[in-house]
């Protein structure tokens, strides 16, 4: 069997690729992280195969599961949540694959931090402003690399979006004022893209307070730089050469009156 690493999107079912999709459909096995993904992505399933929650597995016994099907002719689907690249915990799946010489691919989603931009209506690249997105945590009961520290990662002041982070917002907050502005526009998106999306507007001084009374714990992205101004003051930032009438470029070329 193909093990298929498939990213199923943030949360809504139709936010996953038609690639994903038909693995899905064609998997004769699936195993999906229950703790995340949408159960709704397991209606597009056969309903006569085996179904796994990784959820409450570990490693070894996901991998098991590869190792017992190789000689089988098929697709495992191994459904993660957003696009497994970021945070999906598959280089180790990968890496047992290669070693065991198990067939394997990997079908790209829609991570979370875009549909969180989306939800928004947000450009995270805006011209004159910042044209570098930078995803990360701070560490937690899993440990950042020190050259990875927050203090470092912000002094470019790029647009920051961070995962799992959320229930240290206040550190967050405290750390990041002196190097953004205490009155830098941040956003917090609660579960992008699912039914019960929240959306948190407010600025480095007051975000933690905000959160707090909205009594979010989880599954949430800090987002913040000097881009997400545009949810307040439209058109600060210069406009993109792309549609600009006096930039020539190869689909496009400007006539000059002499």
């Amino acid at each position: 069997m193909i093990v298929a690493f498939i990213g199923a999107g943030p949360g809504d079912p139709e936010l996953i690729t038609i690639k994903g999709l038909n693995s899905i459909k064609k998997a004769d096995i699936v195993i999906y992280a229950g703790s995340l993904v949408n159960p709704e992505i397991l209606q597009y399933a056969s309903s006569d195969i085996p179904v796994y929650n990784s959820a409450g597995m570990d490693y070894k016994e996901v991998c098991r599961i590869y190792a017992e099907n190789r000689e089988k002719e098929g697709i495992i689907a191994r459904i993660h949540t957003g696009d497994p690249s970021v945070y999906g915990a598959i280089q180790e799946q990968i890496d047992f694959c290669r070693k065991e010489n198990i067939p394997w691919e990997v079908i790209p989603g829609v991570s979370s931090f875009q549909a969180a931009a989306a939800a928004l209506g947000q450009e995270l690249t805006l011209p004159g402003v910042s044209q570098t997105v930078v995803l990360s945590r701070i560490s937690g009961r899993t440990a950042v690399p020190e050259k990875e520290s927050l203090e470092k990662l912000a002094g470019t002041r790029s647009s920051l979006i961070l995962f799992l982070s959320i229930s240290q917002i206040e550190k967050i907050c405290t750390v990041l004022s002196p190097i953004y502005g205490k009155n830098t526009v941040c956003a917090v998106v609660y579960r992008a893209s699912w039914p019960d999306e929240q959306i948190i507007m407010g600025t480095l001084e007051d975000m933690a307070v905000r959160v707090e009374e909205a009594g979010i714990t989880k599954q949430a992205l800090i987002m913040i730089g000097e881009v997400f101004r545009a949810q307040k003051e439209p058109f600060f930032y210069e406009f993109s050469k792309l549609y600009d009438p006096e930039f020539s470029h190869g689909w496009r070329k400007v006539s000059r009156k002499s």
